[in-house]
């Protein structure tokens, strides 16, 4: 069986060199000896997506999104930021920007399963992933709801899963509103998440 090393995946090495498999799929198994480098280290599928870390302005939507969404949240339902690993199979592992799930979904290291609404902010370098891999990936693990934030916009697109594919239920921007009925009600204005 081949290796790939970090240097040869382009991954920064950390003390111990990092070895990868070369001639299969990557694992959720493969993911425990990723380094913590400041990176997002997701699997999809059985493919590693390495993303930088976020610049600012994105992480102020994600704040402004974890407020508006923690404020309506059901005692029953937790709300949380990356990073957070969410197994969607033994071959995908992604960190939604933001989720939604059922408090007792959680373990004490990850969300084991689909959450019930997955929020993924737009930066140049996910911009792809995030619009049509992610979204995919999601909707084949039965996410019912997915919404992507534009932050250069101001704009939110958001889909609802039925009988198996997403459909658009939201495209806002700037000053406009849009009330969501799942997972819960609330009302996002995009420009307010950028304060």
């Amino acid at each position: 069986m081949g290796i790939v090393t970090a240097h040869q995946a382009g991954l920064q090495q950390t003390g111990q060199p990092l070895v990868l498999p070369w001639s299969r799929a990557l694992t959720v198994a493969d993911m425990e000896n990723l380094p913590d480098d400041g990176h997002r280290y997701e699997l999809i599928d059985g493919v590693l997506i390495v993303t930088p870390a976020p610049i600012v302005r994105h992480q102020i939507a994600v704040s402004g999104f974890e407020a508006v969404l923690r404020q309506l949240s059901p005692p029953s339902l937790r709300v949380l930021h990356a990073p957070l690993d969410v197994v969607l199979a033994d071959d995908t592992v992604v960190e939604p920007d933001i989720l939604v799930a059922r408090r007792s979904d959680f373990v004490e290291k990850n969300l084991p399963t689909a959450p019930l609404l997955a929020v993924e902010v737009l930066s140049p370098s996910t911009r792809m992933i995030d619009l049509s891999v992610k979204r995919d990936r999601y909707r084949r693990a039965g996410v019912e709801s997915y919404w992507v934030f534009d932050p250069a916009q101001a704009r939110l697109v958001a889909w609802e899963l039925r009988d198996g594919e997403y459909e658009q239920v939201a495209d806002v921007t700037g000053d406009e509103s849009w009330t969501a009925r799942k997972p819960y009600e609330v009302t996002v204005v995009p420009a307010r998440l950028l304060d």
